[in-house]
């Protein structure tokens, strides 16, 4: 079997990449671990910036997100019951969508599907093979047996604990991390959002963001020890502890409702470096984590894509291979850039178990800070809208 292009991980930012890529006209094969159905299954972001919603429109799977999403302008920061908002379309003339990762998956799985792109789901013990040569291969076996795949270059879209990153030589790849000492308990509650845009809550109780994924279905989190276990939490107690995070205006128009979904999500800022080896491009979560609280994970895997579709397209069609020798530094540029601004709305907004009376009121100052001056306030928001790719 062979193609032009591997791609391992059937996850949005894989699919994305194979739908541009078979658009320009290069072939692609996806190899996904899982079935289409648990690959749909998973609750994850849906917060898109700018930049992303354009790539789902270049790959022709953008229409029911412009359909359905909802276009955000602004959002909350409040701090112990007091609430301001930041306006993204007057600081930096922006705006984010607000469109469920999962209705993205399903979009894009359709777009395939119409063009009758290859998705091989089941693929089990993938391994990549002579990444520094050029004849690249992929080996995996399914249920009807072993499979090898030739191809000219292998992306790697399979998640942090995928093969890829580890198809590295550990002495060429360096790994930057830090870890939070807390998690975000997580719940997905059929119930209109308590807010026309999001809340970003601090409190002395710990961290709350009152989100949503559409106008019946919404996100719901508060900050907790890495101790607890979701089965620590009734829904009762879930939503009395949020109520007691969220400003009193707020607090006294909220909706609950039973949980459709409920899990814990421990937070880390995580970086490999290079990402590429030899004809081996590593993209989203293979080679960066961030915590959500900036809403950067599927929007950096979008840059990640947009990098890499760029090179292989030069690669193919102009026989300019300047896109894939700078795909490494293009990309980590920008994430760089991502992993601060997230790295700053985390310490801005938890509460940390080193933290004394100074380091609170460090917080606040931020905070009144942001809400007083257009400056800072133009700086979130070129940030959370999505710095230029």
């Amino acid at each position: 079997m062979r193609t032009q292009v591997a791609i391992i991980g059937g996850g949005p930012s894989g699919l994305l990449l194979s739908q541009l890529l078979n658009r320009a006209g290069i072939a692609t094969v996806v190899l996904e671990r899982q079935s289409r159905d648990y690959v749909l299954s998973r609750i994850r972001a849906g917060v898109l910036e700018e930049g992303l919603a354009g790539l789902l429109r270049e790959a022709g799977a953008g229409a029911r997100m412009d359909r359905d999403g909802i276009v955000h302008h602004g959002c909350y920061l409040a701090s112990n019951g007091k609430k301001f908002r930041v306006d993204f379309r007057a600081a930096s003339g922006k705006s984010v969508m607000v469109y469920g990762q999962t209705e993205l998956t399903k979009d894009l799985y359709a777009a395939q599907d119409a063009i009758g792109a290859t998705v091989l789901h089941g693929a089990e013990d993938v391994a990549l093979h002579d990444l520094t040569t050029d004849a690249p291969c992929v080996t995996w076996k399914d249920q009807n047996g072993q499979h090898r795949l030739e191809c000219d270059f292998i992306a790697g879209c399979d998640g942090f604990h995928g093969v890829s990153r580890q198809a590295i030589p550990t002495q060429i790849r360096q790994n930057f991390e830090k870890v939070y000492p807390f998690g975000w308990l997580g719940v997905l509650s059929r119930t209109p959002p308590v807010s026309d845009e999001l809340i970003y809550a601090a409190h002395d109780r710990g961290f709350a963001l009152a989100s949503m994924r559409n106008l019946m279905l919404s996100r719901s989190y508060i900050q907790v020890p890495l101790t607890d276990r979701v089965e620590d939490w009734s829904d009762d107690a879930f939503w009395q502890e949020f109520r007691a995070r969220m400003p009193e205006d707020v607090a006294t128009k909220l909706v609950t409702g039973p949980s459709v979904e409920k899990s814990i999500a421990p937070l880390r800022s995580f970086v490999s470096e290079p990402m590429r080896w030899g004809q081996l491009f590593l993209c989203g979560d293979a080679a960066h984590i961030v915590p959500p609280t900036g809403a950067k994970g599927l929007n950096l895997a979008a840059s990640d894509v947009h990098y890499l579709f760029e090179g292989l397209s030069d690669h193919y069609l102009r026989r300019d291979d300047r896109g894939l020798e700078r795909y490494s530094e293009r990309a980590l540029q920008r994430i760089w850039k991502a992993m601060r601004f997230s790295w700053w709305m985390t310490m801005l907004l938890h509460r940390f178990p080193e933290h004394d009376r100074y380091d609170r009121r460090m917080q606040n100052a931020e905070l009144t800070l942001l809400q007083s001056s257009d400056a800072a306030q133009r700086v979130m928001a070129e940030n959370y809208t999505g710095l230029p790719y």
